[in-house]
């Protein structure tokens, strides 16, 4: 079982930057796959970033990348994703989630998730 608690997220300006993180406790951190996932007002939770459970690999959504990065840090019990060039369409609540096995970007695939965090983009 994993607990997972955003925090970092915030109103910015488009163009700005800012990091949202994600605490996990429990047991085996460092065995679970870790992403984000992002839904907007009227729309459907969708795949942001993942990263394997070493670290070692990384996939984003085409939408963020080169603007988004996520990182991990095993010793702990983190993740985090450094947004920058911020666009009005960024606006959503961000979600971490969690999972064993390899690498997915599909919700369903997730097994534990974050309450959430919103992030604000103005235009």
């Amino acid at each position: 079982q994993v607990r997972l608690v955003e925090s970092g997220g915030g109103l910015v300006q488009a163009g700005g930057s800012l990091r949202v993180s994600c605490a996990a406790s429990g047991r085996f951190f460092s065995g679970y796959v870790m992403g984000w996932f992002r839904q907007a007002p009227g729309k459907e939770r969708e795949f942001v970033a993942a990263i394997s459970s070493s670290g070692r690999s990384t996939r984003y959504a085409d939408s963020v990348q080169g603007r988004f990065t996520i990182s991990r840090d095993n010793a702990k019990n983190t993740v985090s994703l450094q947004m920058n060039s911020l666009e009005p369409e960024d606006t959503a609540v961000y979600y971490c989630a969690a999972r064993g096995l390899s690498m997915a970007v599909d919700v369903s695939s997730y097994n534990y998730w974050g309450q959430g965090t919103q992030v604000t983009v103005s235009s």
